[in-house]
């Protein structure tokens, strides 16, 4: 005989998500990684806890038109317009990555209204790691 699971999430708890909605958020992170093929945004709290995040893939873009900057600039969008309800005024923003949707998402990021305190580039590089690959021969 099984054990009867107890309902957690019931309706007449009356909690329905709004543990998620209520969080007021002041001052956050928004990391932009920018690769040749897609760019992703998350907005993060200043623990470092994901809040919202989109990319260009979620935007709508397929194929390859996820890594043009205006797939960054609409996924940049779409990740910071539910911070700002959660009331975001100020942020700082890390930028990662070779693609083009870096100067794109910085610019939508600009024209959303939050104040930034840095912009701070963290793509990483080499301090003569690893062997590049070959170069191709076309």
């Amino acid at each position: 005989m099984t054990k009867a699971i107890p309902r957690i999430g019931s309706r007449r708890n009356g909690r329905i998500g709004s543990r998620k909605n209520g969080r007021r958020i002041p001052k956050g992170i928004i990391h932009v990684q920018a690769s040749f093929n897609n760019t992703i945004v998350t907005v993060t709290d200043v623990r470092g806890r994901v809040v919202s995040w989109a990319s260009a893939g979620t935007s709508g873009f397929k194929g390859t038109r996820r890594g043009t900057p205006y797939a960054a600039q609409a996924a940049a969008l779409n990740a910071i317009r539910t911070v700002v309800h959660q009331g975001m005024q100020r942020a700082e923003v890390m930028i990662k990555g070779p693609g083009l949707g870096r100067d794109a998402a910085l610019r939508a990021i600009r024209r959303s209204g939050i104040l930034l305190s840095f912009v701070r580039d963290v793509t990483p590089m080499p301090h003569n790691g690893c062997r590049p690959p070959k170069k191709r021969r076309v």
